[in-house]
């Protein structure tokens, strides 16, 4: 089970109202508990690439990127524009650098390629690089820094090249 899907998934459960749910499979075991109105989640997998840890920490002071980075839904823009919208793949809050000490991963102008990471979003306490799937420049950045968004909210507008 990918990322997206658990993230689906529990977000499901969250809207339902049920307090606590238990899904196991043979590769994957999945539980899930309320406490108060935040979810928290441990999912564990007898695959090493998609296992995750429990969410019961404190999110740390700086992030700290998880090792396969969640990939970005693209999608082309309004039929009159030939720009392409980068969308968020997931819930979380938005990061434009991976710390506040370090530089931005990109900026309005910038040419990017795939495999470059383009920004960070943090969901369930793990903090996912989200890399660019086609190359282009950046013409705008469409989410403030250090802000909440949503599954499928445009990210960033980029001119293909």
């Amino acid at each position: 089970m990918e990322t997206r899907e658990i993230q689906k998934l529990i977000d499901f459960i969250a809207q339902s109202g049920l307090d606590e749910v238990n899904i196991e499979t043979t590769d994957l075991k999945i539980k899930v508990k309320r406490y108060g109105s935040a979810p928290t989640a441990s999912v564990t997998s007898a695959s090493p690439v998609s296992a995750a840890p429990s969410i019961a920490t404190p999110a740390p002071t700086a992030p700290v990127t998880q090792s396969a980075p969640a990939e970005p839904v693209i999608t082309a823009g309004p039929a009159s524009s030939n720009l392409v919208t980068i969308k968020s793949p997931m819930i979380g809050t938005f990061y434009r650098a991976s710390n506040p000490e370090t530089p931005v991963f990109i900026n309005v102008g910038d040419e990017i390629k795939p495999g470059k990471v383009v920004c960070v979003i943090e969901a369930m306490k793990l903090f996912n690089e989200i890399e660019s799937e086609i190359s282009g420049k950046i013409v705008k950045i469409l989410v403030e820094n250090a802000t909440p968004v949503e599954f499928d909210q445009p990210l960033f507008l980029v001119e293909p090249a």
